[in-house]
Parts: C-alpha cells; sequence; structure tokens
C-alpha cells in the first residue's frame, strides 16, 4: 500500500475550522495528503471526523481555512462540480434500479455517450467482480455485494478523490474482516486518492496508508499505522489503538542513554533518555503483548534483556482470563490494585505451563518495547 510520493501535496488542508452554533467541531485541522494514499482519520464518535469529510465533499462550508485539491482552492466550489466521490455508510443504492442502472445513473446525468457509459459500466462490474450480477436490484445482493455496488458507483465517475464514510460499517464482523483487503485491492488497481472515516481501529489499521487519529475537533498524530501503534505520542492515542497498560509515574533519572521512572506499582528502566526533567509526570506504556507472565520470577537470563535487576518487574493475581484461540488475555490485579492486561500467544496446542485464575504470577518487560509519555 505504499504510494507514489508526489513533490507537493495532493490534498492540502490548512487551518481549517467549522463551528456549529458557537460550537467548534473542527479545530485548526492542517494535514496533507499525497496522491494515491488511502488515509484514514480515526475518532470516536463527535470527535469531529464525519464533519472534516463532509467539508471535503462540499457538504458543510469550513467557518475558515483552506481547502486544496490538485493545487486548487475547492472551499467554494459547489459539491457537484468538485471532482470528488463520497460512498455512504448505508450505500444509498436506488432500490428500483438494476445493479447496471445504479453504476450508470452518474454517467447518464453527466451526459456521456451511451457506448462510453457501457464501457465503464461493464468495467466496473468487472472491477468489483460483480460481472454477472447487473441485471439484479439491490435487494437481491448481500450485504458485501452492496458495498461493491456502490464502491463501483463511485469510482465511475473517475474522480480524483474518493470519499468513504464508514465504508465497512454495515456488515458483521466476518463479512467485514473479508472485505478490508478487497476494497483495498480496489481503490489501489483504480489508482484514486481516498480518504476514509471510521471509527473502528482494525479497519484503520488494515486498510490505511496512513492514520489521523483525531479528537475533540483536532488531529493527534499522522502516521502509518505501526507508528501510530508503536510510538504513540500522548496518552489518548496510545489508549485509543489497540490495548495498553499506563503505568503513572515521575522522572528520577533521566540521561542520554536512559531514563528512570518511579511510579507506585514499580520501578521501570528504558534505555534511552526523554530529555525531560527530574520529577516530572509521565506515563509508562506497555502494550500487553510486550508482557510476560509466568508463575516464576524471571531468571537471570530474563532479567538481562528486560533491563538491570528490579526494574520493569511486579507481581500480581490473575483475577481473569479469556481465551481466544490464537492469544490468552491475562487480567492480573498488582498490590496496588491495578490492573496489568497481558496477552500470550498459544503456540502450542497444549499448555502444560498453562496459569490459571487466582494464581500469584509475575510480570516483566523489556524496556526497549516502552514508550515514555509525556502528554
Amino acid at each position: 500500500m505504499t504510494p507514489e510520493r508526489a513533490a507537493e501535496p495532493f490534498l492540502l488542508i490548512r487551518n481549517l475550522v467549522k463551528d456549529f452554533d458557537g460550537v467548534r467541531a473542527v479545530n485548526d485541522v492542517s494535514v496533507a495528503i499525497n496522491k494515491g494514499e488511502i488515509f484514514a482519520l480515526l475518532g470516536s464518535s463527535g470527535c469531529g471526523k464525519s464533519t472534516l469529510l463532509r467539508m471535503l465533499a462540499g457538504f458543510e462550508t469550513p467557518t475558515a481555512g483552506e481547502i486544496v485539491l490538485a493545487g486548487q482552492d475547492i472551499v467554494g466550489v459547489p459539491p457537484y462540480q468538485r471532482p470528488i466521490n463520497m460512498m455512504f455508510q448505508s450505500y444509498a443504492l436506488f432500490p428500483h434500479l438494476s445493479v447496471w442502472d445504479n453504476i450508470a445513473f452518474g454517467l447518464r446525468r453527466d451526459g456521456l455517450p451511451k457506448g462510453e457509459i457501457a464501457a465503464r459500466v461493464e468495467h466496473m462490474l468487472a472491477l468489483v467482480q460483480l460481472s454477472d450480477y447487473g441485471k439484479r436490484k439491490p435487494h437481491q445482493l448481500s450485504g458485501g455485494q452492496q458495498q461493491r455496488v456502490a464502491l463501483a458507483r463511485s469510482l465511475a465517475k473517475r474522480p480524483q478523490l474518493l470519499l468513504l464514510d464508514e465504508p465497512l460499517g454495515a456488515l458483521d464482523k466476518k463479512l467485514r474482516e473479508r472485505t478490508q483487503m478487497e476494497l483495498v485491492r480496489i481503490i489501489e488497481e483504480v489508482g484514486v486518492t481516498c480518504v476514509m472515516v471510521t471509527h473502528d481501529q482494525d479497519e484503520a489499521m488494515s486498510m490505511a496508508t496512513r492514520i489521523a487519529v483525531m479528537s475533540a475537533g483536532r488531529i493527534l498524530q499522522v502516521g502509518a499505522p505501526d507508528e501510530i501503534y508503536e510510538t504513540p505520542n500522548c496518552r489518548f492515542v496510545a489508549d485509543f489503538i489497540g490495548s495498553v497498560n499506563l503505568f503513572n509515574g515521575s522522572v528520577t533519572v533521566d540521561e542520554p542513554d536512559h531514563v528512570m521512572i518511579e511510579s507506585p506499582e514499580g520501578r521501570h528502566y528504558i534505555p534511552h533518555g526523554i530529555t525531560g526533567t527530574l520529577g516530572m509526570p509521565v506515563a509508562v506504556a506497555v502494550r500487553p503483548e510486550k508482557i510476560a507472565v509466568q508463575a516464576e520470577a524471571p531468571t537471570e537470563a530474563q532479567r538481562a534483556s528486560a533491563s538491570e535487576h528490579g526494574y520493569n518487574c511486579v507481581q500480581g493475581t490473575i483475577t481473569a482470563l479469556a481465551y481466544f484461540g490464537n492469544e490468552t488475555l491475562y487480567h492480573v490485579q498488582l498490590d496496588t490494585g491495578m490492573v496489568v492486561k497481558v496477552s500470550r500467544t498459544n503456540a502450542a496446542r497444549h499448555d502444560d505451563a498453562a496459569l490459571r485464575r487466582d494464581q500469584r504470577v509475575h510480570v516483566w518487560w523489556d524496556g526497549a518495547d516502552v514508550v515514555v509519555l509525556t502528554s
């Protein structure tokens, strides 16, 4: 999913603001999107992502700011004159029209010759693998097939920019997972630049080239999926993307090659500095899959790989566990009352060293696998 990098961003959003009756829904958002990217706006309901998408489509007028597409400021351009198509969560297919006529609808409104309309519709049907379904009505299709018809209709007009509003939200979990990669394949084959809105982090992580995490009308972090997950820049992003354990503490040592942090749960050693100040409040973020859990104390070899003796290791009691087939999730309650989430891969069919509820265990991690958050 690596796009060709253009010298100038294909879509430039600069200092965009949208107010509704004195309430700021989008608050000074600036972001550059490259040609060919699948760019995801990710956030919970009410964070401003859908309002931002509607401003790109022309359905909402910005209170302030610029939207520059392919070098042209399109803020004052009506929606029907923008080289943009938007696919809604409901798909908005015409129930009385066939699949073929649904895809042809926009082309007919643009006055294209019949021959060109037919060629484009047939090409789109082949692209979404529905060539044998052209005569059917939308209600005769599955949810995934309806989603592909809506996508074909959006792409038939050959937009420069495709906007997707919760594109897979109407599908069940299994079908959504199967459709994600198929949707990416179609978008990449067409070569269209895409901005999608979703509240589903798995959807954003599996489909997007880059992700913008939004909260309260602002973009908090922009990056590739692995960057957002592995190096979040604040507590909100760390907690919103995936699952995370946050140990609140303060800096006791900050050297160029390491930092030490004291928390009520224990002492933390991280093998790099953070250019902070002594006593500064921070959070140590540790993903559940980065943590080891075992009944016995870590060996000397394990301690060496984790850090210095006595750091990055705590004890607690398993209060809950959930088996998911590929992994088991443990909740370990520490003596302070904090519950640490630990995810352990089930590599073998039978685990002779299986842990159980109410068992006293040690949990530990490598300092190189954590992130220190200052905000």
